[in-house]
């Protein structure tokens, strides 16, 4: 007879597969909204429409995440390796015959689908980084570890870089070294790597917002001028001709568009919103059709719902990520904790940069906001990593 403890204890997270099942229906809603305000999306036969797209994508990222529940995430962990290497040379073909958008290479176009690898590689790095990681702790103190773990974050960060995609680069720095703390790496040397990102950083952002262009640090134009729209800099030089400083002008407020009318929309929300589908900033076009339901599907829900809208899906997100950080701390080894660390780690940044971006207090930046988002790749493996995580807690202490 089956101990019915057991059993009890083989329970996925109701709690978490709560938020997540409510976080999917919320997509839909709003992809829906933000998308059939276009006369040719609505137009289309129901199959082709993009909210339908994205109820495949969550069908089939929830059969994804059932199958990874179903094998011991320590099996999973055994070839986290050759999905890590599988997802370098996925990086490394995108820069040859991927698919151009604008002036990004980050697709391969397999015509039935769009294959972003980035996304998938930051799942396996997470895998990758948490067998590497979940050694005995002496072995963590020797220097050699640690500057093996900064490669195995550096390689994928400069590939996702070159595509460029600088918003899915950089979370794997705070996934990786979240992580690397958590397993128990010396805090001097992360204290040392950080003191020194933090001065590159401070260098490069000095450079391109005072140096004048001949000294400065070759960037994508499109990240510099992201960069001098969000500290309010000037896209002229100071000795440019009248016509310099007109085209500079244009410029200057084409790229800052997007931003200053997703924080628009975001505002005229006010309290209760303005209801779903009467949001005027989407239906006028002032929030462009091609992003209102991908990068800045938040400013349409706090337009369309206002404040008490965009708190609940802060709240969602809350449980996803509490009950993350529950999960690792009931996990039954370091490897198991590592890998629902990772998970929540990337999770936050993904929805704190998205987010923040759409009240600008970071700059814009190409980073999907899980589950809410519309794209294939995006969904799969956001609802992938969370099947990781409910495996990690299927197997938790005392299994």
């Amino acid at each position: 007879m089956v101990d019915p403890s057991i059993n009890e204890h083989r329970r996925l997270d109701r709690l978490q597969l709560a938020a997540l099942a409510f976080l999917m229906f919320i997509g839909t809603a709003f992809i829906y909204s933000a998308t059939m305000v276009n006369a040719s999306e609505a137009e289309k036969a129901w199959y082709g429409q993009v909210w339908v797209h994205q109820i495949v994508w969550y069908a089939l990222g929830i059969g994804a995440a059932a199958a990874v529940c179903l094998t011991d995430y320590h099996t999973l962990a055994r070839w986290s390796f050759v999905a890590y290497w599988a997802t370098i040379v996925s990086l490394l073909a995108v820069l040859v015959v991927g698919t151009v958008h604008g002036g990004a290479r980050r697709w391969i176009n397999f015509r039935v689908f769009q294959f972003q690898p980035s996304e998938f590689a930051k799942l396996a790095f997470i895998l990758a980084a948490a067998n590497f990681l979940s050694r005995p702790a002496d072995e963590l103190k020797q220097r050699e570890i640690f500057w093996k773990g900064i490669g195995l974050i550096v390689l994928p960060f400069i590939l996702i870089l070159e595509e460029p995609d600088l918003g899915s680069a950089l979370v794997l720095l705070p996934t990786g070294a979240v992580m690397m703390f958590v397993a128990g790496t010396p805090k001097n040397y992360l204290l040392k790597l950080g003191a020194g990102a933090g001065i590159l950083v401070a260098l490069l952002l000095a450079d391109i917002l005072f140096a004048p262009p001949a000294l400065q640090i070759k960037v994508q134009e499109y990240q510099r001028q992201r960069l001098l729209v969000y500290f309010g800099a000037n896209f002229a030089a100071a000795n440019a001709t009248p016509e310099q400083k007109a085209e500079a002008r244009r410029q200057q407020f084409e790229k800052s568009y997007q931003g200053k009318q997703a924080l628009i929309s975001v505002g005229s929300g006010g309290l209760l919103g303005k209801g779903w589908r009467n949001g005027d900033q989407t239906r006028l076009g002032f929030l462009p059709p091609g992003a209102a339901h991908n990068d800045f599907i938040f400013s349409v829900i706090a337009e369309e719902e206002g404040f008490a809208g965009s708190i609940v899906v802060l709240a969602l997100y809350a449980v996803v990520l509490f009950t993350g950080l529950r999960i690792a701390g009931q996990a039954r080894d370091r490897l198991g904790k590592l890998v629902a660390v990772g998970v929540v780690t990337l999770l936050f940044s993904h929805v704190f940069i998205n987010i923040g971006m759409n009240i600008r207090i970071v700059p814009v930046t190409g980073i999907p906001l899980p589950l809410l988002s519309y794209g294939g790749s995006s969904v799969l493996c956001s609802l992938i990593a969370l099947g990781l995580m409910q495996n990690v807690h299927i197997h938790r202490r005392g299994y």
